[in-house]
């Protein structure tokens, strides 16, 4: 069985350009629906080589833990093509129902321990 963490990266990375996904969506992928918040920790302190800007909010908001607070997290995402609604100065949300991505099928899990 694999780590929740190795879980979250493996989800992490099949992300495609121009989706999200949620902090809980990765979570209940990957076996802990109540583990949001974990998943935030590990975005914040994990692999940096992980396509983290995909991640966002149950609202589709930014996190301003992000490297470069929101506004980063918003170009980032910007520059992939992925639309947002600016509701006030330095706050943007994205349209979930147009972005998320919300495959057929779970994605697959790592099979080797971590």
């Amino acid at each position: 069985m694999t780590s929740f963490r190795s879980r979250v990266e493996a989800l992490v990375e099949q992300v495609p350009r121009g989706s999200v996904v949620t902090y809980g969506q990765l979570a209940v992928w990957a076996g802990r629906p109540s583990s949001a918040r974990a998943v935030g920790g590990l975005a914040h302190f994990g692999r940096t080589n992980l396509p983290w800007h995909r991640v966002v909010n149950h609202k589709g908001g930014l996190a301003s833990g992000y490297p470069g607070g929101r506004e980063a997290h918003y170009l980032h995402l910007k520059s992939e093509g992925v639309e947002f609604q600016q509701s006030t100065p330095g706050v943007y949300h994205l349209n979930l129902k147009e972005h998320q991505w919300l495959p057929a099928q779970p994605p697959q899990l790592p099979s080797n321990p971590a």
